[in-house]
């Protein structure tokens, strides 16, 4: 057997050559033996790491990465992995070098581990891990895109006290599907600053993304706050906000601002191109006794505004409402022939009709088409 480093030997290969996966480690001569593959080596050959570099001292390679602490008389598979660097072969940290967060939470998530279970087994092995904090003890697997800086493009990272801008705290919320709060104190849990410091009622506040004013309303009643406080709150979250609180609110204020009419979410949509649909302001005025005319005042103060083209009928008709669930055109766009034919067939009125009452709710309709006075047969 050759004690060279150019050695065929198989008993030599166990420690010259890492297999993981479909990646391997592969000594070559007069390069330095990166202390990972020593640990790998030793933990996949079931011998101590000291063996390791006793048997590759043999074989020629004398220039071997070694800690400033004790060799490990035994090293688990898990812990020699948490040195495997972050990158897509068999490569590894090195010891000269502080341990990057990118490298720190990606050993602890590939291998179950918190960041701060991972820091500590690093630590025991030599490694320094320049963590100014505690470190978080439950693992996440999530860690790695949290401080993952362009998902689309190359892979950077945000690294020990780097600062996450509020655009980067919505936008990974957004990939890992969590709220915005819990990505903030993870981020700040692994090290990295913020723009603001985050708040117990964040996690409500920023529960539903768009903040429109019923969900506003709604989170300050529930915390005892002002509505004008939870919008200031958004603004310095960088969060969407209602361009109109009102100083007061009427009793009817919640349900008119919800889609259902309850109060509850989901809660309308501010449309600032179309303005309101018609057929909200209608089916609110039955819900509440009210005029639509007062609906539509009280639901203009609330920021939803009904196009000026639309014209409001004296009384809410629950015929008019049926009839405008089947229009999908808004105030700005023509209402053609064949749009009044498929809301004449839904809703069992003749053509002309149809064509007559949309008029006089303010669409437009062309003026040298003949509607039939005739009613077809009821569709759906």
């Amino acid at each position: 057997m050759s004690n060279t480093p150019e050695s065929q030997d198989p008993e030599d290969l166990r420690f010259t050559r890492l297999r993981l996966g479909h990646h391997t480690s592969q000594l070559r001569p007069g390069e330095r033996v990166p202390f990972g593959h020593v640990l790998f080596a030793a933990a996949t050959a079931g011998c101590a790491p000291a063996d390791v570099v006793s048997r590759l001292t043999a074989l020629g390679y004398s220039d071997v990465e070694l800690p400033g602490v004790p060799l490990p008389s035994t090293v688990a598979r898990e812990d020699a992995l948490l040195l495997k660097a972050d990158t897509y072969n068999l490569s590894w940290m090195g010891l000269d070098e502080p341990v990057s967060l990118r490298n720190l939470v990606a050993a602890a998530g590939e291998r179950g581990l918190g960041p701060a279970e991972a820091a500590r087994r690093l630590t025991a092995l030599g490694y320094t891990v320049p963590a100014g904090h505690p470190l978080p003890e439950t693992p996440d697997s999530r860690d790695i895109m949290l401080i993952r800086t362009d998902p689309r493009g190359s892979a950077e990272f945000l690294d020990w006290d780097a600062e996450a801008s509020l655009r980067h705290v919505f936008r990974v919320a957004r990939e890992v599907r969590c709220d915005p709060h819990t990505v903030a104190t993870r981020l700040l849990a692994l090290g990295i600053r913020l723009p603001y410091t985050p708040e117990p009622d964040d996690a409500l506040i920023l529960a539903h993304p768009g903040a429109a004013l019923g969900h506003v309303v709604t989170v300050a009643r529930e915390t005892g706050r002002t509505p004008e406080d939870i919008v200031a709150r958004l603004a310095e979250l960088g969060a969407d906000r209602p361009s109109t609180v009102p100083d007061s609110l009427d009793a009817d204020d919640l349900r008119l601002i919800s889609e259902n009419l309850d109060g509850r979410r989901p809660w309308l949509k501010v449309n600032t191109v179309v303005g309101v649909q018609l057929r909200h302001i209608l089916r609110a005025a039955l819900a509440t006794g009210r005029t639509p005319a007062d609906i539509a005042a009280r639901l203009a103060e609330l920021g939803h505004w009904l196009h000026e083209n639309a014209k409001l009928p004296q009384v809410a008709d629950p015929e008019d409402i049926r009839l405008l669930e089947t229009v999908d055109r808004s105030f700005l766009d023509g209402v053609h022939l064949e749009h009044v034919l498929r809301s004449a067939s839904l809703t069992g009125r003749s053509p002309a009709d149809v064509a007559a009452r949309l008029t006089a709710l303010g669409y437009r309709l062309p003026d040298e088409v003949d509607y039939p006075e005739v009613c077809g047969a009821v569709r759906g």
